[in-house]
């Protein structure tokens, strides 16, 4: 499980990383060739760069499949919380499941349907040849226009990034039940940078103005500070 752990962290790093330096060299390339420079021209003008295009746009969608499933793990999807913050702690906790379960079975429904999606595609036709078994009346499926690629591979990002969301939601919820606690991505925090974790101003989980999202383990009375609008003064 430890592999899985930051699996997205490096496909996403590896993509990301990859379609900059193909977009780079791209346009490195295109405005070298149109400059006269002879013999340089002549070898630049030789090479295909039309195939760039084609796979950034492939690698950009399978980082944002497999980007999902890092942002269910670390807790960074927008989400409207603040009639679920008013509920109590038992309530709040079953609206939680609720949603968990829900965003399971969503992504589950799809994973399976994009399964099958791209087994018809080709991903069967494949198999079948790869195992040396008859391929006789399965169709071969498309494939791309520049890399010419079977186009099942490039769906391939939607069942499993889908699947891998899927599993991330099982995981948050089986945490939350056993702890309560709900992964949280603080956009604000910065790394070398010591807070308070008592003070409600350095932990925004603590503040109790429907604002700010919160798990079931923070208490909010007698930990809100208000700022005086007029004269900046601060009182508990």
């Amino acid at each position: 499980m430890k592999f899985l752990d930051h699996l997205e962290e490096w496909l996403v790093t590896f993509l990301m990383g990859g379609a900059t330096l193909i977009i780079f060299v791209a346009v490195l390339h295109r405005y070298a060739a149109g400059m006269a420079i002879p013999g340089v021209q002549d070898w630049l003008l030789s090479i295909s760069m039309s195939w760039a295009q084609e796979l950034t746009i492939i690698m950009f969608v399978w980082m944002c499949k497999f980007g999902a499933a890092y942002g269910v793990r670390t807790g960074i999807h927008v989400g409207v919380d603040v009639l679920i913050n008013r509920l109590n702690k038992q309530n709040r906790g079953k609206f939680v499941i609720f949603g968990l379960c829900a965003g399971v079975l969503f992504t589950g429904i799809v994973a399976v349907i994009a399964s099958g999606f791209v087994w018809e595609n080709g991903a069967h036709h494949f198999w079948l040849n790869l195992l040396g078994r008859s391929v006789e009346g399965v169709p071969e499926g498309p494939t791309t226009p520049d890399l010419e690629w079977p186009t099942w591979m490039v769906y391939s990002a939607i069942p499993l990034g889908t699947s891998l969301m899927c599993f991330r939601f099982i995981q948050v919820l089986v945490m939350f039940v056993k702890t309560g606690d709900l992964p949280h991505h603080d956009h604000g925090h910065v790394d070398g940078l010591e807070v308070d974790p008592d003070d409600p101003l350095d932990n925004p989980y603590a503040m109790a103005d429907n604002l700010h999202p919160r798990d079931l383990h923070h208490s909010l009375e007698g930990k809100t500070r208000h700022h005086d609008a007029t004269d900046g003064s601060q009182s508990k």
